[in-house]
């Protein structure tokens, strides 16, 4: 019995854990969701949001008048989405955002972009330390000049999951340290 219940708290601990490595998810369009009616203006609802690396963004809608395409900036900005990066179609779709800068979706049905369907995401690198703020002036500079998009995506190592709790190392520590007393005792 003792055994189990420090297994238990041993598997707790490393949820508890896990739980920090997870990045957030975010509804695009929220409860309106991802569609060309109602007057929903994505920009206005990504401006009021950090996105970090690790996030996911979720796009709900009916797969019968919409699609979601990622596209380049140049697409993005003609509403061209014949040439997409990637294309969703299911309805619910997540996509998860692997690196920092720029990502530009669009509803490639037409004259939904032109209606307005279309949000740019802006990832900021999640590598900050959580107790300093990055200062205004890195966030224009970086917002200026994102990667391209033919940057390759950044190895496990890079990815937000990693980061978030490396750069907690005293809590991953703390952590570490219960787990290992309840498990062994010790």
């Amino acid at each position: 019995m003792a055994s189990s219940k420090k297994t238990m708290t041993f598997l707790f601990v490393m949820l508890a854990m896990l739980g920090l490595s997870l990045g957030a998810v975010h509804k695009v369009g929220d409860s309106t969701g991802w569609t060309s009616m109602g007057n929903i203006d994505y920009a206005k609802w990504a401006s009021t949001r950090t996105f970090h690396v690790g996030d996911s963004l979720h796009f709900e809608y009916n797969s019968q008048f919409h699609n979601v395409m990622q596209v380049t900036h140049p697409d993005f900005q003609s509403c061209k989405g014949t040439s997409a990066i990637a294309s969703y179609t299911s309805g619910s779709d997540s996509v998860t955002l692997k690196r920092p800068g720029h990502f530009y979706f669009l509803c490639g049905v037409p004259g939904h972009c032109q209606a307005g369907q279309k949000v740019d995401i802006l990832v900021v690198p999640s590598s900050i330390d959580p107790s300093q703020s990055p200062s205004p002036s890195a966030i224009n500079s970086f917002a200026a000049n994102p990667p391209s998009e033919s940057a390759p995506a950044p190895g496990p190592a890079q990815s937000g999951a990693l980061s978030l709790v490396s750069s907690s190392p005293k809590l991953l520590l703390a952590l570490s340290l219960v787990a290992h007393v309840y498990v062994f005792g010790v």
